[in-house]
């Protein structure tokens, strides 16, 4: 997954999931989603799209974007909602998968400094501070 990620950066210079959406040709839509969704990714008609909940703070909509684009890399062909519905198979683990991308993502050339929480780190690099579980050290 980092080889992925540092390809993506090196290959459209930048590691911002905004622009690394457009130039991948995902099209990113906000709407507001309800309590409980903060994003949603989805192909209809060979079209690729980010839903992101338009009343979130800008710094979940950047993670939420870039955790989108992670199962736009790590999963294609997978619809989480079919998988809920018609198999066994437990989407916590792609939703994981997700989350290490958008951390990885949004991270990236960075490193936690000497005495430096995983909390503060997170802070510093726009990473919400619930996410700190997928740092890694």
């Amino acid at each position: 997954m980092d080889e992925m990620i540092r390809k993506l950066i090196r290959k459209y210079k930048t590691s911002c999931p905004f622009e690394l959406s457009r130039s991948l040709g995902i099209h990113i839509r906000y709407l507001d989603l309800g309590k409980s969704t903060k994003g949603l990714y989805y192909r209809k008609l060979r079209r690729r799209f980010i839903v992101i909940h338009s009343e979130l703070s800008p710094e979940w909509q950047r993670f939420v974007c870039a955790h989108e684009l992670g199962h736009d890399r790590l999963h294609k062909g997978i619809n989480r909602f079919f998988l809920e519905e018609h198999s066994y198979f437990a989407p916590g683990k792609l939703e994981r998968q997700a989350n290490r991308f958008a951390v990885g993502l949004l991270s990236a050339g960075t490193a936690i400094l000497q005495d430096e929480t995983t909390e503060t780190y997170c802070k510093r690099v726009g990473i919400p501070p619930e996410m700190h579980t997928y740092i890694q050290p």
